[in-house]
């Protein structure tokens, strides 16, 4: 993705809008993809908000749609404030960049460039129609609530959140193996949020033969309709751990089982479908990549990661852990397994530095998201 300058011409009321277009684009997480999430804010000529939008569902119209239709004449030498460049192409919508210009919008500020090779060049289209167009207003924000979009885009993969519980001492289940509930009722609820806003959530043979997990996402206050359920996907290299009855079988969401190409799965066939992957060198897993690339193409863009230390140490190992989300609890096990296992880490000098982005008390734990230390992604190329 192209780096933008720094607007330097934005007018205040022009950041007062794009902030809110991000939280706009906010509101279609879990219903978009594998489209981005996108805000947008009409202002007309007298700097006055005159139409607002997001983009609501895959296939819908495009936020600055939405928001052009709000505005309606007011849009004629007004603003549009976006969170990504306005795009270029015909899908199963029409161009955006053409949108704006019929509507005799002025000026155009978006925050992100838009990497898509199909659908960039809207600010070009909209300069050469005599539209002024600013790019880069508070573009790291916007680059944050698009990451898994963009992580797709940029890295040609899903983006991968590991979430995890331990207690204080790092522990997820005590020395017999018992781990509910180690975490309180609150954090339990906000992993949900994460699974509803997810494309896919991974679990690992272990949890699937010690938990039976169903994997679903609940949220209180919202219907079954409301929520947009994950893809399940259990790694079961050997074939060992999903048998029927399973609760992953369930009919909530559909279910995806990996197995290693020489496992033994005829008990699989028909109760779900199976995906078979070469196993990782020097591993018993899977090639981590080849899933998530396996996942890209069925239009997986995000990834909830929920495996246990086996699974989460083999996608530190292939580098593939995008965010951390850990929930600590204020319990002392003294014993029993460590939240990561093996991560090919050896030496303190090949450990994975993060940047802590937000900390926020959940009940009685304490959940600590980050990042590990890399470019922004809207400063990729």
């Amino acid at each position: 993705m192209r780096q933008e300058d720094p607007v330097a011409t934005a007018a205040p009321v022009e950041t007062a809008a794009m902030r809110r277009a991000i939280e706009l684009a906010a509101r279609g997480l879990g219903h978009t993809s594998p489209n981005p999430v996108v805000g947008c804010v009409v202002l007309d000529s007298e700097g006055r908000t005159a139409g607002e939008g997001w983009h609501e569902r895959a296939g819908g119209p495009h936020a600055e749609v939405h928001a052009l239709r709000a505005a309606g004449e007011r849009a004629r030498g007004g603003t549009a404030v976006v969170t990504l460049e306005p795009c270029n192409h015909t899908g199963r919508t029409g161009p955006c960049a053409r949108a704006l210009i019929d509507a005799g919008v002025a000026r155009v500020v978006y925050a992100v460039s838009d990497p898509t090779p199909t659908a960039t060049g809207g600010a070009v289209t909209l300069a050469a129609a005599g539209v002024d167009v600013e790019g880069g207003l508070l573009a790291d924000e916007a680059a944050a609530g698009n990451e898994a979009w963009l992580t797709s885009v940029l890295r040609g993969r899903p983006f991968v959140l590991w979430k995890y519980a331990a207690t204080l001492d790092g522990r997820i289940a005590a020395a017999d193996g018992t781990s509910r509930w180690i975490s309180s009722p609150e954090s339990r609820a906000d992993v949900h949020r994460l699974r509803a806003a997810a494309d896919a959530v991974i679990v690992g043979s272990g949890t699937a033969r010690a938990d039976d997990p169903q994997l679903g996402a609940r949220i209180s206050g919202l219907s079954d309709d409301e929520i947009s359920q994950p893809l399940r996907v259990v790694v079961d290299s050997d074939a060992t751990a999903v048998k029927a009855g399973a609760r992953v079988l369930d009919g909530t969401a559909p279910t995806l089982v990996a197995v290693a190409e020489d496992a033994d799965a005829a008990h699989l066939e028909g109760l779900a479908p199976l995906l078979r992957l070469p196993r990782a060198a020097g591993r018993r897993g899977l090639h981590i990549p080849a899933l998530l690339q396996a996942l890209h193409q069925r239009d997986v863009r995000s990834v909830l990661l929920e495996g246990g230390p086996t699974l989460a140490g083999a996608f530190l190992a292939a580098q593939a852990v995008d965010k951390v989300v850990g929930y600590l609890a204020p319990v002392l096990l003294g014993a029993g397994p460590a939240a990561v296992g093996d991560a090919g880490i050896t030496t303190i000098a090949q450990a994975l530095r993060l940047d802590v982005t937000d900390t926020a008390r959940l009940g009685p734990d304490l959940r600590i998201t980050a990042t590990p230390l890399r470019p922004a992604l809207h400063e990729e190329n």
